[in-house]
């Protein structure tokens, strides 16, 4: 099992620069390991608990924080060591392949300077965070639901805020989505937004007080003549002691699943309230899914022709993104961190989102094995593999590619320590200062 998993993470670390990508092959086991989970997120004791020299800790530490490596072509060569296992089978529903898209968030209170704020659910306020835009696509390893990273986001350079994110995610899934693809979101993005970005074809949660309009004007009466079309409010709601009621479908069906009975209530070819009647407005349709399970019911709505069941299993599909910063946090430890220098304030959570990946597909693929004497029915869970590996150093006896090897840069003409630092940008970098 510890082969397995060196095999994979040289496999997507060996064409990274020569000393980087041995570099980071260690960072990242430090990281699949579990050993940052118990040194409490220090990296150099983290580092140095998997049986690195000092040397090799140090190359490991600037691998990771100045390596000439991007999270981009490491998402690509992994995405595509995945899809040539034979285990993986993507998710599709009447030929769409889900591509959930999230915001996720790694908690800094203490850093100064912290680019972003995220709302925290226990705090209820927001609280200094470096902050991401996941991209995924929806598949399956051995009847184990998984997201596949297509992209880690980060904030923009000069607009560190969630809603300029939430704009420069979306284009950018726009730019990279087939034909086949369907944007899938939570509630916190509105339909005006996705239309905004281009994105045709979405699932998006809405909110329980949504209301839509007809894309056509009603019969006329008397008074004003109507300019909106018939408003549509798909679910009740209190206003100043008065109850608003629901709109009549224009359908209803129930159907059955997992041994419960499922009822949905539709509404066809609507646009936005803020729209006037035109031919050329894009519309959707809306579903509210009553579910015994929940006390809530599921308002989505969709762009695209599907039957109700689709559309129930398209937005199901979009949980396995939340897993990645599940596994990143609290499988793998990254929750704590105490990297202060910009690029690495962004490298870390990266690298931590990339390792949730790895172990949960890892997790999946290996045969399950069990904590304990009580765990007599063991699942491939990320939390299982991480017990397993917790404490192994890196196995140095596995044969690695020639790839891997320490890149020897010859510095004996380099000035060292303080002459180093007071050698002035004028001076030839071969010369030391004159004191």
């Amino acid at each position: 099992m510890i082969n397995d998993t060196i095999s994979v993470l040289s496999q997507v670390t060996e064409n990274l620069g020569v000393g980087t990508n041995l570099g980071l092959l260690h960072f990242l086991w430090m990281l699949i390991s579990g050993v940052l989970l118990s040194n409490r997120g220090a990296l150099f004791p983290a580092l140095k608990s998997i049986g690195l020299s000092d040397g090799e800790t140090r190359r490991a530490w600037r691998a990771f924080g100045s390596g000439g490596w991007q999270i981009g072509p490491l998402l690509e060569g992994w995405r595509g060591y995945v899809k040539e296992q034979t285990d993986w089978m993507e998710h599709r529903h009447e030929g769409y392949l889900p591509i959930p898209v999230d915001v996720t968030a790694f908690w800094r209170p203490s850093l100064k300077g912290c680019p972003s704020k995220h709302y925290h659910p226990a705090a209820q306020r927001a609280l200094p965070a470096v902050i991401f835009g996941l991209v995924g696509e929806v598949g399956e390893v051995n009847g184990q639901r998984l997201a596949l990273p297509r992209a880690i986001e980060r904030v923009h350079p000069k607009d560190h805020s969630e809603v300029r994110l939430w704009k420069d995610v979306l284009k950018h899934v726009q730019k990279g989505l087939a034909d086949t693809d369907i944007v899938v979101v939570d509630a916190g993005v509105k339909i005006g937004e996705l239309q905004a970005a281009g994105i045709q074809r979405y699932v998006v949660r809405l909110a329980s007080n949504f209301t839509a309009r007809r894309n056509f004007l009603p019969a006329y009466r008397h008074g004003r003549k109507p300019s909106y079309g018939a408003l549509v409010r798909p679910l009740p709601r209190q206003y100043k002691n008065k109850t608003l009621e629901a709109t009549a479908p224009d359908e209803c069906h129930i159907w059955r699943m997992d041994d419960r009975d499922l009822r949905v209530e539709i509404w066809r070819s609507l646009v936005l309230n803020t729209a006037q009647p035109a031919l050329n407005n894009p519309t959707f349709d809306v579903y509210a899914f009553y579910d015994p399970t929940f006390k809530q019911p599921w308002v989505l709505a969709t762009s695209v022709q599907l039957h109700f069941e689709s559309v129930h299993a398209i937005y199901s599909d979009r949980w396995p993104i939340e897993q990645l910063p599940l596994s990143a946090k609290h499988m793998v430890g990254a929750h704590r961190q105490f990297v202060h220098q910009p690029e690495a304030v962004q490298r870390l959570p990266e690298l931590a989102l990339f390792a949730g990946s790895l172990l949960s597909f890892l997790a999946a693929s290996l045969p399950p094995t069990p904590t304990g004497f009580w765990d007599r029915h063991p699942k491939p869970t990320p939390g299982r593999l991480r017990r397993l590996l917790l404490g192994k150093p890196f196995p140095k006896d596995v044969p690695l590619s020639p790839q891997f090897r320490q890149k020897h840069s010859s510095t004996a003409h380099l000035p060292k320590g303080i002459l180093a630092k007071r050698l002035s940008p004028a001076q030839p970098p071969g010369l030391a200062p004159l004191i």
